[in-house]
């Protein structure tokens, strides 16, 4: 009997990266063979993004890639392009279902209806009435950091982001299916799980019963053999004083937080709906270096909002650099249909938010680099993940400093000492205490 080829191309955020390789295990149970997607396959899966108009391009272009690949092949288009813009999605010759972001866990059902009946099948309900989270197993793709989705959705409505629209409002995963799938993890070799989110901060709102982040967390951190909790994100409105000391009260959670702050300037983010402002920012990282200095707080920034003068630009830059954080993720903003900033006159030139990234970004090499050599000299716990060219092995400490040693031994899944000797690109070279 043949064994038929699967091939998932996936774009976008690490959920969807996620979600890609959890669909990818799905598959494998079935008795598929995961294959490139350069390759010949029976399904492809486009996992797709619509955070930009780039993302909805790129998908876009993917899509029809598949289709020229193998005309006779099924194309299934996953995640939040296909959400927002189902239609367009099943006018795409040669696309034949169409999940959006729910029915994930069903896509091998789903994908062999449509192989069996030749009938493309737009299966994307509306996300905004859907109340339930989604079971969607941890993909096992290797034995040391494992990616758990503990939350779907998001609620904020900030004015230039589709998300909810994508991705619908909050659902949280019970928390006894949160510790049950962390025990398996661990059982099976995981030394380290990092919670991930739509909106991850708003994780149990929707449970009632006073379930919430900080306690899930709490729990969490008893399971024997569990060395590292990190959190993929968080909002600035996140963080309560019990929140704020479980992160920084014990070594189980890792000393690096990614805070979404998108500006640094009042007015930009008032006109975002951000519901935050610089202070409160500013008042946020005192709190948290003062319980535990040194700490890694990464963000994102977003340039050229609707409306934002070349001053207004200046002042987020010089905010941000003020904050001394330990790296920037960089954002030019996309007008997207249905959001409220849309309409917002002052649209900004691409060229001039070319020119704002651009210096964003050589903040963000700044920024990293003056953290990375901070820390020179030292040693520190490093979690060894994979073998590397030149007999080094790499991984990552708790402040997510990517490191790399020589070593003859096997030390893959191990917590090793490591002193911190050279900043090379990207990375520290070190050497095995």
């Amino acid at each position: 009997m043949t064994v038929k080829r699967v091939a998932i191309h996936t774009l976008g955020c690490k959920v969807n990266q996620n979600e890609a390789e959890a669909m990818a295990g799905l598959f494998r149970e079935a008795g598929y063979q995961v294959v490139d997607f350069d390759g010949e396959a029976d399904v492809y899966v486009i996992h797709t993004c619509t955070v930009t108009h780039l993302g909805d391009r790129k998908s876009r272009q993917v899509i029809r890639r598949a289709v020229r690949q193998n005309p006779e092949a099924v194309v299934v288009v996953s995640g939040c392009y296909a959400q927002v813009a189902p239609g367009e999605v099943m006018e795409i010759p040669g696309v034949d279902l169409v999940i959006g972001t729910q029915h994930r866990a069903r896509i091998v059902e789903l994908a062999e209806q449509v192989m069996r009946e030749r009938q493309p099948l737009n299966a994307v309900q509306d996300i905004l009435r859907v109340q339930e989270f989604e079971e969607l197993p941890v993909a096992e793709t290797g034995r040391v950091r494992a990616f758990m989705k503990i939350q779907e959705g998001c609620q904020n409505f900030c004015t230039y982001c589709i998300i909810p629209f994508a991705r619908g409002p909050v659902r949280s995963r019970r928390p006894e299916k949160v510790l049950e799938e962390a025990q398996r993890l661990v059982n099976n070799g995981y030394k380290e799980i990092v919670l991930t989110g739509i909106c991850t901060g708003a994780y149990g709102r929707d449970l009632g019963e006073g379930i919430d982040l900080n306690r899930l967390l709490l729990r969490l951190k008893e399971i024997p053999g569990l060395l590292r909790i990190r959190i993929s994100s968080l909002d600035p409105n996140d963080f309560t004083p019990d929140l704020i000391d479980t992160l920084t009260g014990d070594p189980v959670f890792c000393p690096h937080l990614h805070i979404s702050l998108q500006s640094g300037n009042d007015k930009v983010l008032k006109d975002m709906r951000r519901q935050y402002t610089t202070a409160y920012f500013a008042r946020l990282l005192q709190a948290l270096r003062s319980r535990r200095p040194r700490i890694a707080v990464t963000t994102d920034i977003m340039v050229g909002f609707p409306g934002e003068t070349e001053a207004e630009h200046e002042s987020s830059l010089a905010f941000v650099e003020k904050m001394e954080l330990a790296g920037l993720h960089v954002f030019k903003y996309s007008q997207r249909k249905g959001t409220k900033a849309y309409h917002f006159p002052g649209q900004v030139p691409y060229q001039v938010k070319e020119k704002r990234s651009h210096d964003f970004l050589a903040l963000d090499k700044k920024l990293r680099d003056a953290y990375a050599r901070s820390f020179l000299g030292e040693t520190l716990a490093v979690l060894v993940e994979t073998g590397v060219d030149g007999g080094c092995w790499e991984g990552h400490t708790g402040n997510y400093l990517k490191v790399r040693f020589p070593a003859a031994a096997d030390l893959r899944g191990q917590m090793v000492q490591v002193r911190l000797e050279e900043a090379v690109e990207d990375f520290i070279m070190g050497s095995l205490v």
